[in-house]
C-alpha cells in the first residue's frame, strides 16, 4: 500500500521537467536573440572564475542541436525520477547536479564545459543502479526501459568523440552511482515479507517440529 501511494501521479511530476527544459530553451533563445555568448559562464576547470560554471553549466548549450539532443532525455529522466523516486528526487537532482559540476571542474581538460549532459548521465546512472540495488520489480523494469532507450550513451563517458565533454558525462555517471548507494534505503524498497504469528504456530516447536503433547508446552 505504501508503494502504491508513492507512485500516485502528481502534477509536479510533469511541471518540474517541463520548467527545466523550458528554462534552458529560454536561455538559448536569449543568446540568439541578443547576440550573447554564455559559453564563458560554463565550467573552466581548476580556476576560481571557472568555478561559477559548476552552478551554471547545466543551463548553457552551444547550439540548437546540442540543446535538442539534451531536451528529450532530460524530460524523460526527470519525469521518471519524480514519479518513481519522489521522496528523494529533488535531492538527487540538486545535489547530483552540483557534485557533477564540481567533479567536472576538478578532472576536466582546460576548456569550457557546457550543457545538461552531466545531469542526463547522473539520472541515467542513478535510475540504472537504483533499480538493481533495490531489487524492486517496478524499479527494475524502469531501469531496463532506461537501458533500452539510452544504454548506448554509456560509451560517451570515454573520450571517443572530439569536442564532447566526456569528463562531464563520466562525472554525472559516477555521481549518480554513488547517490544510488547513499539513498538505497529511501523511497520504494523491496522489504522482505514478515510473517505474522497465528494460532497454528502453537502446534510446532521453535525448530518446526510438530508438538505431540500440547500440555508439555504449558
Amino acid at each position: 500500500m505504501k508503494d502504491e501511494q508513492q507512485l500516485q501521479f502528481k502534477s509536479s511530476i510533469i511541471i518540474i521537467p517541463t520548467l527545466f527544459v523550458l528554462v534552458i530553451w529560454i536561455i538559448y533563445w536569449i543568446e540568439i536573440q541578443f547576440g550573447f555568448n554564455f559559453n564563458k559562464f560554463g565550467i573552466f576547470p581548476r580556476t576560481f572564475q571557472g568555478f561559477r560554471g559548476v552552478f551554471l553549466t547545466h543551463f548553457i548549450h552551444g547550439d540548437a542541436k546540442h540543446l535538442f539532443n539534451n531536451s528529450i532525455p532530460l524530460f524523460v529522466l526527470i519525469t521518471g525520477i519524480f514519479y518513481f523516486y519522489r521522496e528523494i528526487a529533488t535531492k538527487v537532482l540538486v545535489f547530483g547536479a552540483f557534485f557533477t559540476g564540481l567533479l567536472t571542474w576538478i578532472i576536466a581538460r582546460e576548456s569550457y564545459h557546457i550543457g545538461a549532459s552531466g545531469i542526463i548521465y547522473l539520472l541515467f546512472s542513478f535510475i540504472l543502479f537504483s533499480g538493481i540495488i533495490r531489487k524492486q520489480y517496478r524499479l527494475m523494469a524502469f531501469s531496463f526501459i532506461v537501458i533500452f532507450l539510452y544504454g548506448s550513451m554509456i560509451w560517451y563517458v570515454l573520450p571517443i568523440e572530439e569536442g564532447m565533454s566526456w569528463e562531464g558525462h563520466l562525472s554525472g555517471f559516477l555521481v549518480g552511482g554513488i547517490l544510488s548507494l547513499l539513498y538505497r534505503n529511501k523511497g520504494i524498497v523491496n522489504n522482505e515479507y514478515q510473517f505474522s504469528p497465528s494460532e497454528i504456530d502453537d502446534f510446532f516447536d521453535e525448530n518446526g517440529n510438530l508438538i505431540e503433547d500440547l500440555n508439555e508446552t504449558v
